[in-house]
């Protein structure tokens, strides 16, 4: 599923096409995603204007001019591809469900294979909504600090990986992200989150911080479905320093020129890979 990273970089290129734009025609080509599309999707939309996109953890919201909050999830395999004016546009695939052209003449599709995407409108506060309700603090904001995060650890006996992973802890961070952040910031992910307090929580904060800014820099990670807006992948996967790395040599510890020389492990926690070194991350 698409994380933090993949998320703010389709919203990043879909704003810059969408934003102050209208929404001359939308067409949904099936009423149902992983959800039922709401009632009149594509007329409550058509004419509208975007004010501005949006990101809440994984959530795309556009702010329309005249009406209600309109709220993406890309899902497991869901794209938004931009088609720019005057393009020779290719037919309509299989799975290009929901098509909105701009005033401009840009075409933007919504493709999803496995339709575990949606798309759904947000009539009152979005923090009200069953969907964004109760999520953590968004990681790259001010308000997300060692002294929070420790807060919400307090008490908490499972494992720091799969801590990191509770919407409710934090927003935003999926398998790969977490596995990269508890290796940069030397925290071994079977460590009882309840532990991570005072300068281990100040550090995983400190490396959550940088392996989402660092993964959003360069379009995040395409490992099957990621594609930006523009057609292009993204390149994180290159600098991957744990995940899917097993058997690859530790680089923390070979620039500490430590006497031990030992591989990335993996582990399944939780029905998912963690990969991590055994002597560094404690």
């Amino acid at each position: 599923m698409p994380e933090l990273p993949e998320v703010e970089t389709v919203r990043r290129g879909l704003a810059a096409v969408m934003t102050g734009e209208r929404l001359a025609l939308v067409q949904n080509h099936r009423a149902n995603l992983r959800i039922p599309l709401p009632e009149g999707f594509a007329a409550r939309l058509t004419g509208q204007r975007v004010l501005k996109l949006e990101r809440r953890a994984k959530y795309i919201l556009a702010r329309m001019e005249g009406g209600p909050i309109w709220l993406i999830h890309l899902g497991m395999s869901g794209r938004m591809t931009i088609l720019p004016k005057g393009h020779n546009q290719p037919p309509l695939g299989k799975h290009d469900h929901v098509v909105f052209e701009m005033g401009s003449g840009v075409q933007v599709r919504f493709n999803d294979a496995r339709r575990f995407g949606l798309m759904t409108f947000i009539e009152g506060a979005p923090e009200d909504h069953p969907l964004l309700a109760g999520l953590g603090p968004e990681p790259l904001g001010s308000d997300f600090t060692g002294a929070v995060l420790a807060a919400a650890l307090k008490g908490k006996k499972t494992p720091i990986k799969a801590a990191l992973l509770d919407q409710r802890v934090v927003a935003g961070i999926g398998n790969i992200y977490a596995c990269e952040a508890l290796y940069h910031a030397g925290i071994s992910p079977k460590r009882s989150a309840h532990l991570v307090q005072g300068e281990r929580a100040d550090k995983l904060v400190g490396a959550v911080k940088d392996v989402l800014q660092a993964a959003i820099a360069v379009g995040g990670s395409t490992l099957r479905d990621h594609k930006q807006p523009s057609g292009e992948l993204g390149y994180f996967q290159h600098h991957f320093a744990a995940y899917d790395r097993e058997g690859g040599a530790c680089r923390v510890c070979a620039a500490a020129k430590s006497a031990k020389q030992p591989l990335i492990k993996r582990m399944v926690q939780s029905g998912r890979s963690t990969f991590y070194c055994a002597v560094h991350q404690r």
